[in-house]
C-alpha cells in the first residue's frame, strides 16, 4: 500500500513539474510591442519586438520567422545586427507567438500587406529583409509585392523551392486540423530534432517555446492555425516568380538540410529525390537576376541557432556589401 502511495505521489510529482515549466511563458530577448491591424474584417494585434542600435547606420532590417516558431528564435541575430548598427524588426505574424491567431484564410499576400502596415506605422520607409523557413516563403512575397521597399532580401532555407503539389498528396483542412490537434511536447521536439544533423541541450528551449500553446485554453485555435499555414504553404507556391526579384538576393542555407512539407506522407523512396537545400538553392538562385548561395557545412535547417556566429557574420557581411546593390 505505501508502494502504490509513493508511486502516485512521485507521478503526481512529475506532472505538476512539467505543468509548472510551461505556466509561465519563456520572455522574448527585447520589449514586445503591439500593433493594431484589420485583416479578413477583424481586429488583431500583432506583436513585434523594435530594437534600435546604438549606433545607427539608417538602415533597418525585418525578420520573418517559420512555421513551428516566432520572434524569440531571432535573439542572438536581433542583438548582432542592431551592435552592426541595424534597425530590427522581429513579428510574431498574425497567428503565432504573442499575436492575435484568428479564423482567417492564411495567404501569404495578407500576411505581407500585415508588414507593410507595421513598417508605414513605423516610418521605414526601406528595409532589408531576412525570411527563415516558411519566414522565407513570406520574404519572397513580401519582396514581390513591394520592390521599391524592399533594399536586400536574404533567405535562410527558405521552404517553397520546389512546388510541393506535384508530389505530396493533398492533405483536407480536417484532416490536417485533426493532426494538429494530437500534438505533443515529444512530438513536437521529434520534429525538430530533424532540423538539426546533431541534437543538442541548448535546443531545448526552441521546443519549450512552440510547446507553450499545448497548456493555454485556446489551443484549438494553435492548431487550426498550423493546419491553415500548412495549406498555405502548400497552395501557394513562390518559386515560379523568383526570376521577378529584382533587388539582391544571398540564399543561406545548411548543408544537411532534407526539409520537405509534408514528408512524412511519402515512403523513404519517394523522400530522396526531395528537399537537397544546397542542389535547390542553386537551382533557384539561377533563376533571380541577382542572387548568391552560401551552403554552410554541416548545418540543418536552421544556421541561426546551430552556427549563429558563422549566419550572423555572412548576413551582415551581405547587407553591408555596397557592390550587392541594385
Amino acid at each position: 500500500m505505501r508502494t502504490r502511495f509513493y508511486k502516485s505521489l512521485l507521478i503526481a510529482i512529475i506532472i505538476f513539474c512539467f505543468n509548472n515549466s510551461f505556466s509561465q511563458a519563456i520572455s522574448y530577448p527585447y520589449p514586445v510591442h503591439y500593433f493594431s491591424i484589420n485583416a479578413d474584417g477583424q481586429n488583431l494585434q500583432m506583436a513585434y519586438m523594435d530594437v534600435k542600435p546604438e549606433k545607427a547606420n539608417g538602415s533597418s532590417v525585418i525578420l520573418f520567422h517559420g512555421k513551428n516558431f516566432n520572434g524569440f528564435y531571432w535573439g542572438k541575430v536581433i542583438a548582432a545586427l542592431a551592435s552592426a548598427g541595424y534597425r530590427v524588426i522581429a513579428p510574431d505574424q498574425v497567428g503565432w507567438g504573442k499575436s492575435t491567431k484568428p479564423n482567417m484564410k492564411y495567404t501569404f499576400e495578407i500576411l505581407a500587406r500585415n508588414n507593410k502596415l507595421l513598417l508605414n506605422s513605423l516610418n521605414i520607409q526601406h528595409i532589408n529583409v531576412i525570411g527563415h523557413s516558411m519566414g522565407g516563403m513570406l520574404a519572397t512575397r513580401f519582396s514581390l509585392m513591394y520592390p521599391q521597399l524592399v533594399i536586400k532580401l536574404i533567405l535562410e532555407d527558405p521552404l517553397g523551392l520546389e512546388d510541393y503539389k506535384k508530389f505530396i498528396p493533398m492533405q483536407t483542412i480536417e484532416s490536417l486540423y485533426k493532426k494538429e490537434l494530437k500534438a505533443t511536447y515529444t512530438s513536437y521536439k521529434k520534429y525538430q530534432q530533424s532540423y538539426y544533423p546533431v541534437w543538442k541541450p541548448e535546443y531545448e528551449i526552441y521546443v519549450k517555446v512552440q510547446a507553450e500553446p499545448l497548456q493555454q485554453k485556446d489551443f484549438a485555435s494553435v492548431a487550426y492555425v498550423n493546419a491553415l499555414a500548412w495549406q498555405m504553404i502548400y497552395e501557394q507556391p513562390v518559386l515560379y516568380e523568383f526570376k521577378n526579384l529584382s533587388m539582391p538576393v544571398l540564399l543561406i542555407v545548411g548543408e544537411k538540410d532534407r526539409t520537405v512539407l509534408g514528408k512524412n506522407l511519402l515512403s523513404k523512396n519517394e523522400q530522396a529525390p526531395h528537399g537537397n537545400f544546397p542542389i535547390l538553392a542553386k537551382k533557384e538562385a539561377a533563376q533571380m537576376k541577382n542572387a548568391r548561395v552560401i551552403i554552410v557545412p554541416g548545418v540543418g535547417h536552421i544556421p541561426h541557432i546551430q552556427k549563429t556566429e558563422v549566419f550572423n557574420t555572412d548576413a551582415i557581411k551581405f547587407l553591408a556589401d555596397d557592390n550587392a546593390t541594385q
